[in-house]
């Protein structure tokens, strides 16, 4: 927070995050900042209840207008204003309101009863001459403007006031902005981002004489790298908008674009996808790009110092720009509009849900929780498929062929929760739909036994995730689970991604591997990629010794594809950031040709072995499979876990399935007879009143285990084991450490001549 006199660090020693100072409350008696809306009400400004006490009219170190009325007084966020004590506001006799024209394109009906009425009912709002304001009704929001009101200039709109608002809609006039225009209170889940993007921008057209004064040069451009979706040309539109700055967007003609901006001063030049007009020189394949970056280079060098004209470019592919505009003097900033986290995502909706009317039944914040991954595309996608959903249900109410559809059943139509879980459940991330990206519904009940290895995983993925705060050092990166195959590996991964309640991708190492050169690295490259990009991840890699075998051992290997798909991997998880929580758990059944580097401290230092499920485990795993099926009770699964000792997992779980198919069998059989009897003899035939339950008797589990075999051999067992046995006698090296104790403190010495302790 900026204050009076701002410190470097708190009275714990602590150094202050100075990131979003633009962004905070300044502290003044009635010389309020202008910050973004807690609401949407077109007539209230919050302010906080001290503040309140101190002026004796309202309450807070910092006011809050929504846009409507900033844009009806003329002032932006972040500007200050004097607030004063308007005394003797009379209720109006009679206003006159009537609709802008170009918001009420495809409205019909009644504007007064569907919008005005419900609007100003018991409402009392004040209302000025001029003023512009929104009216949410159904599903649309329109816009009306304040003609007249009697008495003149100013009332507060009582309960016997009349409302007229008859006559032709209104055209916008010359250079009256939309209410609807993009703002700051349009943009959420990047407040970071934003803070430094108002840095830059706001402080170099509106306050140029800050940095002249410190003897810096004004920032020339700000680059905005991050996946499709996030919001980058929605950030560069509300900086315009918001400074009052003029808004080029340049797509072809670069010199007239720069021309026209510094004209126009102060002003901002938007170049989306930028890497398109701008690629790297080196790489460039035609001479008109090369010629075009270098045009951009003398553009961007031949602007004038006190030119106030700010450049920001926005591309999905940062590395494909050329690297001279990425020093300073051009784009002086880059900045990672990343995939939003929960509070962002909730952010997001509550801007996209603003205008829609929502049942009370809607949780917004357990959509947060379900759209991991998601980004602001994402999210009003689902929003409107949710709407899409809503419409569908009235559709038998709703008749097409009418030119108007009936007041009544607008009325009735609000989007519940259930419409947003439907859209959610046919919904994907855009960035990440050519990627498997989900969070796993599997959860710890859903696997019988291992109960060594769940806690083992909670201390190792999901404690640094959920108890960060606790971690001095920087968790584990990643984990190898190794054992046989059917033992749960992929479900275990699952699991704690559920647990965690994060994304989590999913690859098996084939299908990483191409015939054509450097393209197996390439999608090593990008699946890291995709899951930086939506963390917090779970990165799982099922059949690692595919891609992951000892180098200089693969036969044939001529071009050593196998090597450098292995060196990628190996710089790829060097080089997840502390920034991106990005686990990487991987999966093999031949851990025995894994290469060391792969399984050193910082990449995946724990070695955790799944072995064939116990007694125990074998009894959980039935239960696990049969919790959905009828089962009675006469049917002993403890005799079942006991008879299928050295079967895996997945071996049990095809006992269960084949058990199912015979009672569904016998089932179809029976009602196939009765059926033909019944057609037979139709009078002699009594239709029973409940259908007959399949259940799975013991004679089913019988006839299964006849067909049941063993997929893990003895042979294959003791190869784990030995691999296990190795590796615990190199984990042992340190167990006859000791500290030794001073000779003063007292306590225990480690005598090493004869290997026991003695009393110092």
């Amino acid at each position: 927070m900026l204050a009076d006199n701002p410190e470097c660090s708190d009275s714990k020693g602590m150094t202050r995050d100075f990131s979003t100072a633009l962004l905070e409350r300044k502290k003044a008696d009635n010389r309020l900042l202008v910050d973004d809306a807690v609401h949407d009400n077109n007539s209230v400004v919050a302010l906080h209840r001290d503040t309140m006490e101190k002026l004796q009219l309202f309450s807070g170190d910092t006011i809050r207008i929504n846009k409507v009325v900033r844009s009806n007084l003329r002032v932006m966020l972040g500007d200050v204003v004097l607030v004063h004590q308007c005394a003797d506001i009379k209720y109006g006799r009679r206003v006159h309101i009537l609709p802008v024209d170009d918001s009420i394109e495809g409205v019909t009906g009644n504007l007064f009863d569907a919008y005005l009425k419900p609007y100003f009912f018991e409402a009392f709002r004040p209302v000025r001459k001029g003023d512009l304001f929104l009216v949410r009704g159904g599903m649309r929001t329109v816009e009306f403007k304040v003609v007249e009101t009697d008495p003149p200039e100013y009332c507060v709109v009582a309960p016997d006031t009349e409302i007229f608002c008859e006559g032709e809609p209104l055209r916008r006039e010359d250079g009256e902005r939309m209410l609807n225009e993009v703002g700051y209170d349009d943009v959420g889940g990047v407040r970071k981002q934003m803070a430094q993007i108002c840095e830059l921008v706001e402080l170099a057209l509106r306050h140029p004489q800050l940095f002249k004064s410190i003897g810096v040069k004004l920032p020339r451009g700000i680059l905005l790298y991050g996946s499709p979706g996030t919001g980058k040309t929605l950030i560069a539109r509300a900086v315009a908008n918001e400074t009052g700055a003029f808004f080029f967007s340049a797509e072809s003609n670069l010199r007239k674009a720069f021309e026209e901006a510094e004209k126009n001063a102060p002003s901002i030049i938007f170049i989306d996808e930028i890497d398109s007009i701008a690629p790297n020189r080196e790489k460039a394949h035609g001479e008109v790009e090369r010629r075009i970056v270098s045009q951009l280079l003398t553009l961007m060098d031949e602007l004038k110092s006190r030119a106030h004209v700010i450049i920001i470019g926005a591309t999905n592919r940062p590395n494909s720009i050329d690297p001279a505009l990425r020093r300073f003097g051009r784009f002086d900033k880059e900045i990672d509009i990343g995939v939003p986290d929960e509070v962002g995502r909730l952010e997001v909706l509550h801007i996209h849900t603003k205008n829609m009317k929502l049942a009370e039944d809607v949780d917004l914040d357990k959509t947060a929780k379900d759209t991991h991954g998601y980004v602001g595309v994402d999210l009003a996608a689902l929003c409107t498929e949710g709407a899409l959903q809503c419409i569908r249900e009235k559709m038998d109410v709703i008749d097409l062929e009418d030119e108007e559809i009936n007041a009544e059943s607008l009325n009735s139509i609000a989007v519940t929760n259930q419409h947003l879980q439907t859209a959610l459940s046919t919904s994907n991330p855009a960035a990440l739909r050519e990627t498997v990206v989900e969070v796993p519904n599997v959860s710890w009940e859903d696997i019988g036994g291992l109960e060594t290895v769940k806690k083992e995983l909670q201390e190792t993925v999901q404690y640094p995730v959920k108890h960060s705060e606790k971690f001095g050092m920087s968790p584990s990166k990643g984990v190898l689970f190794y054992g046989p195959p059917g033992c749960g590996k992929s479900l275990l991964a699952k699991a704690i991604a559920n647990e965690c309640q994060v994304n989590f991708i999913s690859i098996k190492g084939l299908e990483l591997l191409t015939m054509w050169f450097g393209e197996s690295e390439a999608n090593v490259h990008e699946i890291f990629d995709k899951a930086r990009g939506s963390a917090t991840c779970i990165l799982f890699c099922d059949e690692l010794d595919s891609i992951a075998t000892q180098r200089g051992s693969s036969v044939g290997d001529a071009g050593g594809a196998a090597d450098r798909v292995l060196n990628q991997l190996l710089t790829e998880m060097d080089g997840i950031s502390a920034k991106k929580t990005v686990f990487i758990i991987g999966a093999t059944n031949r851990p025995d040709i894994i290469d060391p580097a792969l399984l050193r401290p910082g990449h995946l230092d724990q070695l955790i072995y799944i072995p064939l499920p116990n007694e125990e485990s074998r009894y959980q795993i039935f239960k696990s499979c049969l919790k959905k099926s009828p089962v009675p009770k006469d049917v002993d699964i403890r005799a079942l876990a006991e008879y299928t000792k050295g079967f895996s997992g997945a071996d049990i779980t095809k006992i269960c399935q084949r058990a199912c198919k015979y009672a569904i069998r016998e089932n179809i059989v029976k009602d196939i007879e009765r059926e033909r009897m019944r057609n037979e003899n139709p009078e002699a035939m009594e239709v029973d009143a409940d259908d007959e339950v399949a259940e799975i008797k013991a004679a089913h589990f019988e006839e299964s285990m006849k067909h049941a075999r063993r997929s893990v051999s003895n042979a294959d067992i003791r190869k784990y084991q030995a691999f296990a046995q190795t590796l615990q006698q190199s984990i042992a090296f340190g167990t006859e450490f000791r500290f030794t104790s001073s000779a003063s403190g007292g306590g225990t010495a480690y005598d090493s001549c004869n290997s026991c302790f003695r009393g110092s």
